[in-house]
């Protein structure tokens, strides 16, 4: 995919909290299709600087071409690595740092990555495809048992001992290597009337992905380190999309004493947002601000 069909979450709410000024330095740790990226860029130029990472080397790539020419500095890296990468840049400390933690609409349409279950793609479900195994190997070696604990843990899937006993049912006659054929065991393995609001398979591949890509580590390895590279004052906002991601980002905030807290609750998309971007209906913002 050559360009981006991303659409960024929640940008007014964004640059009202991270408030972006000429000269001033900031971090994307989710570069994604670049939309934030551009925004912030665009706000502190000419002489300020964004430095912004994926773990996506596709994401990256195509940033370096579409946002030339605006002063950023860009890395195929997770966030949580922000402390080298911006030590490397020459840049910091920071005033305002940004996660957005959902998946971008460009991994979504890669049929070739397996991130949708409405496409019959390789079941891989890796940020970076030269780092760790893909999915379909995962759920090829899982005991039924240890397969419905990922399930249940990472994606809160109540169905979860019966979604597993029936991917090791269809294992054992063909192995499970497509999206397609994953999502379709799920299905038949879920109640039908068990929640008409989202697919069956949407918890699921959830878990999968986030076990594949280790993304709570991650994203509690990045939650101890990226309040010290603010400078007094600065700001960081973290967009998260399911409970699992919000509540380790709120307990975080609270719990780390260089941070104040200015969001009880987390900000939501505006219902004229979700009518045009539907798939920021579940996004939740939090941010904190950095006073010691």
């Amino acid at each position: 995919m050559s360009h981006t069909i991303h659409i960024p979450v929640m940008p007014a709410e964004v640059i009202e909290q991270l408030a972006p000024q000429p000269g001033m330095q900031m971090f994307d740790g989710t570069l994604g299709g670049g939309g934030h990226t551009r925004m912030l860029a665009e706000r502190v130029a000419p002489d300020g600087r964004v430095v912004a990472v994926d773990r996506d080397p596709g994401a990256v790539e195509r940033a370096e071409t579409a946002l030339r020419g605006l002063p950023i500095a860009v890395a195929c890296a997770s966030y949580a690595e922000a402390p080298e990468v911006l030590a490397e840049a020459g840049v910091g400390p920071l005033d305002g740092i940004l996660l957005d933690l959902g998946l971008s609409s460009d991994q979504l349409e890669d049929r070739e990555r397996g991130f949708s279950f409405h496409a019959d793609g390789p079941l891989d479900l890796r940020f970076d495809p030269t780092e760790g195994k893909p999915a379909a190997q995962l759920i090829a070696r899982l005991s039924a048992e240890h397969l419905a604990d990922v399930i249940y843990r990472y994606g809160e899937e109540r169905c979860s001992r019966r979604i597993a006993r029936a991917i090791v049912e269809r294992r054992s006659i063909a192995p499970i290597q497509t999206a397609g054929d994953l999502a379709a065991v799920i299905r038949r393995a879920v109640p039908r009337n068990y929640d008409a609001r989202i697919d069956p398979a949407t918890r699921t591949f959830q878990a999968l992905r986030i076990a594949v890509n280790n993304e709570l580590d991650q994203l509690e390895l990045a939650l101890r380190r990226l309040p010290a590279l603010l400078a007094p004052g600065g700001r960081i906002v973290i967009i998260s999309f399911h409970s699992l991601e919000d509540r380790l980002v709120k307990e975080a905030f609270r719990g780390d004493e260089s941070l104040q807290v200015l969001t009880n609750k987390p900000l939501r998309p505006t219902d004229d947002e979700v009518a045009v971007n539907p798939r920021s209906r579940s996004a939740k913002l939090r941010v904190a601000q950095r006073i010691v």
